[in-house]
């Protein structure tokens, strides 16, 4: 585990980022005794399909999950004397 206060960490981060992307857990504190943590460094795991983090798009995913009332074109009540 690498730890290490904010101010530090400034001068240090590239050092910080390869430790974080070897696996080792990287902690920033706001002050020497590291009792506050602030942050904590994690490498960002490749995604599964080697493009975007969400992957490729299931189209029908959302069959069933959105549905339309039969009056969704009918003109609104509030909107009466307008339409005159």
């Amino acid at each position: 585990m690498v730890r290490t206060t904010i101010d530090d960490a400034t001068q240090q981060l590239p050092e910080l980022a390869k430790a974080a992307l070897r696996g080792e857990e990287v902690l920033i504190t706001t002050d020497s005794d590291g009792n506050e943590r602030l942050l904590k460094l994690v490498a960002v795991p490749d995604p599964p399909d080697g493009n975007t983090p969400r992957g490729k798009p299931q189209f029908g995913s959302a069959k069933g999950m959105i549905w339309m009332s039969e009056d969704f074109d009918e003109p609104l009540e509030e909107f009466e004397e307008y339409m005159r």
